[in-house]
């Protein structure tokens, strides 16, 4: 598994494969913050499983499934951060994510170099906002985006909206505003993981708090990076000065003219509880979507998934959003 990027190509044995008249779906994930891909490795492959293994939609669609880092958060990525070289910010992570999806083709068949069909776009917390964003900025200036038809998304516990009002945004919120401490936090963690050795680390990851291994392995290499850290509390701070007011025209929510479709272009999932998230704006977002359009599906966890499902739950919730992407696509059939 690349520590950079996850990508699981359309099923090799499928006939659509071959077929000039096939639609190529490119599924793109965007992740959380800490911005990195190998905690979804469970979640993408059991997707891309549950996907292949539907023999009535693979007759007519290739699903090429594409996931990889935020940028800054492996050595690899970048020149060592420094007090003149900060960090990437929200706003560069947008203008990253917007450039490799565009930058993205059919990697092999009659089609191959030309474009996807459709990109569909799948972020989870600061992911989501990532899209948002993304599928805006495309919608008022197509010239980002000549080649690549952004025709939907799946927002996995998003915050989208006045994330420093959430409990656990409230306390970055806090560091990010306290003098000297929230400029120097990263050296104060970064100092500490030094100590611990990484043997030790895992362990107490992967024992003390129970995570399984594919999560434990990318927590303790997050940990004892050169940069990750940092990277992780400076794109945090940043997303509680960026993230606040719901700023998008309603034109974003619109159902896609140009399909006869009547399937939302966006499908929001929300926690019940969620400590990153502020009950009453999303309460009040629902409402008001609800209200206005069509465009979008709102659901309410009922299972009561944690806000890091990726850790522990993502079988179940990839069979939630392969069941939206049938929804999708299944029309096209």
């Amino acid at each position: 598994m690349s520590d950079e990027y996850l990508s699981y190509p359309a099923r090799a044995s499928s006939t659509t494969t071959t077929s000039p008249d096939s639609l190529h779906v490119l599924i793109f994930f965007v992740p959380g913050n800490p911005g990195l891909i190998g905690y979804y490795a469970p979640f993408l492959s059991t997707l891309r499983d549950l996907l292949h293994s539907n023999t009535s939609l693979a007759t007519t669609t290739n699903f090429h499934i594409h996931g990889q880092n935020l940028a800054g958060f492996i050595a690899e990525d970048h020149e060592p951060f420094t007090s003149q070289n900060k960090p990437h910010d929200l706003e560069y992570q947008i203008q990253h994510i917007l450039k490799t999806v565009t930058s993205l083709r059919i990697t092999s068949g009659p089609k191959q170099g030309q474009p996807y069909d459709n990109v569909l776009l799948i972020g989870h917390s600061v992911g989501s906002y990532i899209i948002l964003e993304t599928c805006h900025r495309v919608l008022h200036d197509p010239s980002l985006a000549p080649d690549s038809k952004l025709t939907s998304g799946i927002l996995l516990f998003p915050t989208i909206e006045h994330i420093a009002d959430s409990s656990n945004g409230w306390k970055m919120n806090m560091l990010r505003q306290t003098p000297l401490l929230g400029d120097n936090a990263y050296r104060i963690a970064q100092g500490f993981l030094r100590l611990c050795p990484y043997n030790t680390l895992h362990w107490f990851v992967s024992k003390a708090l129970g995570f399984p291994p594919h999560a434990a392995d990318v927590t303790t290499r997050w940990l004892k990076s050169r940069d990750g850290v940092w990277q992780t509390l400076h794109l945090g701070m940043d997303e509680m000065r960026v993230i606040r007011e719901d700023k998008w025209d309603n034109e974003l929510w619109e159902l896609d003219q140009s399909s006869s479709s009547a399937v939302p272009r966006f499908y929001f999932f929300f926690g019940r509880r969620d400590d990153w998230v502020a009950d009453r704006y999303r309460d009040a977002f629902i409402q008001k979507r609800s209200a206005q359009d069509k465009g979008t599906r709102l659901i309410i966890d009922e299972a009561d998934f944690p806000h890091a499902f990726c850790i522990k739950h993502s079988e179940p919730v990839a069979q939630k959003v392969y069941e939206w992407i049938v929804e999708m696509f299944g029309a096209h059939t």
